[in-house]
């Protein structure tokens, strides 16, 4: 004799359990249903992160530096081995600089040691290449008696150059101070040497930001004072080449032609000898006083 399925409906909300006529597992399973949708949901955890740690720019050491012309020194190339001895100078200016010392330590430190050094270091070094509008750039290594920076061999070894920390701020205004990285132009040979030591610096001149130096150069600095020298650098004569020279320049170095890389090392150089007649260390009080942010 045939059997004949019976289809139970579930329970209604205002059905007990215990009036409908069902087997033991669909009564274990519908009691484990109805109160798994009773359960009060869990307080979801908070996935909000806390806000990023703010770069330290507190100003821990202040530094000056003296810019000057001398008009003499391309015709008779007689000051020996320190542009300072210039007899003719004309005074630019000076400007101030806040440097970030608990940000980026080891390189405050070098470029202090740079601007205060009894042998000179930076100062009777020239500026090398101006960028009107953006930044001006010194402290290219080689011939002090090309006006060119011969740095000591007791500098510590800058390894903030491959620590991430040292790339937190950008060049968002005039008046930052930064190391050269991707910008740097020393030659060659020089970079190859075991005891070098980066020490090309450049300060920009405004007044908009230069956010494709940002992530490739260390800010360790901004200007207190004298953004009005900082100006006046900028406002310098450059050499810029025309562009029938370019074209044969790029076509040179297309051929591997070394020529071309030395010849666009004169590119954007002042066509005045603007050069550091002076700088070294600015001594304050309270020197962590007042952070600046560049």
């Amino acid at each position: 004799m045939g059997c004949t399925a019976t289809a139970t409906l579930p329970p209604t909300p205002s059905t007990p359990l215990s009036k409908l006529h069902l087997p033991r597992r669909s009564v274990l399973f519908l009691s484990a249903t109805a109160t798994a949708t009773t359960t009060l949901p869990l307080p979801s955890l908070s996935t909000s992160s806390p806000p990023p740690k703010q770069p330290d720019t507190t100003i821990t050491d202040r530094v000056f530096m003296e810019f000057s012309i001398c008009p003499s020194y391309f015709q008779t190339r007689t000051l020996g081995s320190d542009l300072a001895l210039c007899p003719d100078s004309e005074p630019v200016g000076r400007i101030v600089l806040g440097l970030y010392g608990n940000l980026v330590p080891i390189t405050v430190s070098n470029f202090k040691s740079m601007c205060t050094g009894v042998s000179g270091y930076y100062k009777g070094t020239l500026i090398q290449k101006v960028f009107p509008g953006r930044f001006f750039m010194a402290g290219r290594q080689g011939r002090r008696d090309k006006g060119e920076v011969k740095p000591p061999v007791n500098l510590v070894r800058n390894t903030e150059s491959v620590d991430p920390k040292a790339f937190q701020l950008g060049h968002t205004k005039g008046g930052v101070l930064s190391l050269c990285l991707s910008e740097n132009d020393d030659d060659d040979d020089i970079k190859l040497d075991p005891d070098y030591h980066n020490v090309e610096f450049m300060i920009t001149t405004g007044p908009g930001p230069c956010p494709d130096l940002d992530g490739r150069n260390i800010v360790f600095g901004s200007v207190l004072e004298g953004m009005d020298v900082v100006a006046s650098i900028s406002s310098i004569p450059t050499y810029k080449p025309g562009e029938r020279i370019r074209q044969y320049n790029d076509l040179a170095e297309f051929l591997g032609d070394g020529r071309a890389k030395t010849a666009r090392a004169i590119w954007d150089r002042p066509q005045k000898t603007l050069y550091i007649s002076n700088c070294g260390e600015v001594k304050v009080t309270n020197p962590t006083l007042t952070p600046s942010l560049p």
